[in-house]
């Protein structure tokens, strides 16, 4: 409780500076940037290679 009101007092002053959480949180990607592109070229992938296969055998989708 007195921490509290030690920060309250050290923000009263800053009116409108004061930050929305006085804990700092880290923006981290829940998915790593390697397997998001192997994900990404998977799904590409396998979509051209639908197509492809579609457009060669000359059937409707």
């Amino acid at each position: 409780m007195k921490l509290r009101s030690q920060n309250y007092q050290g923000n009263i002053h800053k009116q409108g500076k004061v930050p929305k959480s006085l804990i700092k949180k880290e923006e981290n990607l829940p998915v790593g940037p390697i397997l998001l592109g192997v994900f990404l070229f998977v799904v590409v992938g396998s979509a051209l290679f639908q197509i492809l296969n579609v457009a060669s055998s000359g059937q409707d989708v």
